[in-house]
């Protein structure tokens, strides 16, 4: 499944948990970093406006859906892909990083929420190293200073696995250049799922996830940040449902 902004595409190459457990298990093994994004449709309304993102984006290694939306366009494109947030994402990767014997960080939020996270992490995975922790400044700029030394100390103590829990697009574009900075190191962007891990946000009840209503509780438990959003994206909707129609049918 792809997404086309003018003929720059966004692909979301890992379709099924099996597969991206066992690129990132090789990668491990191999001692070879990765990107990983989770894109959803606030993500599609910030590439459309957005070509550093767009760019950003394109650097990730590895990609997957992140939102019932674009799973259910996937299959409107007849390229079915599975549901995978990176908030339930956070857990197994930490057991394969546990498993390989690879160094965990943690970076973003606050530094009270990182140390519950971290506690909340420990206590779930036996064996997992979490190396460090780092809550950026108010103003953390991924093209700043303060990014260059995140992705020094990372290289030079080689943490293997960098969770990003900076929010859309920062957490992309630092992972972007994190690539080239600490080529060891793998990061996955996460957007909340620290702050959900360490009880400073609330995710919706399983049940609500299950009947796809998860964005609806979301925007009622904050309606001025989120409804302007969701609104944002439900108006690209019929276009992305009609170019996922045109996949189809090529």
């Amino acid at each position: 499944m792809y997404f086309d902004f003018n003929g720059r595409r966004v692909a979301v190459n890992m379709p099924r948990r099996a597969l991206l457990e066992a690129e990132i298990r090789a990668r491990f093994k191999a001692r070879q970093g990765f990107a990983l994004a989770t894109v959803n449709l606030d993500h599609l309304v910030k590439l459309a406006q957005s070509p550093e993102f767009l760019a950003a984006y394109q650097a990730q290694d590895l990609v997957v859906a992140d939102g019932r939306p674009i799973v259910w366009l996937s299959r409107l494109a007849g390229r079915p892909v599975e549901l995978m947030p990176g908030s339930d994402l956070v857990l197994p990767l930490c057991r394969l990083a546990a498993g390989a014997g690879v160094p965990v960080a943690l970076a973003g939020s606050t530094e009270e929420a990182l140390a519950d996270a971290a506690e909340a992490l420990a206590a779930a995975v036996p064996g997992l190293d979490i190396a460090w922790c780092h809550a950026p400044s108010g103003r953390f700029d991924p093209e700043g200073e303060e990014a260059d030394r995140i992705l020094h100390r990372l290289d030079e103590t080689g943490v293997g696995l960098c969770f990003l829990a900076l929010g859309a697009p920062k957490q992309e574009r630092l992972a972007q250049r994190g690539r080239r900075l600490a080529p060891r190191t793998g990061f996955a962007s996460i957007g909340a799922g620290l702050d959900f891990l360490g009880g400073h946000q609330k995710r919706a009840p399983a049940w609500v996830r299950a009947i796809a209503m998860e964005w609806l509780w979301r925007a009622l438990s904050s309606p001025s940040r989120l409804l302007p959003r969701y609104a944002r994206c439900l108006a690209i909707l019929p276009a992305q449902m009609l170019k996922a129609w045109r996949i189809r049918t090529r």
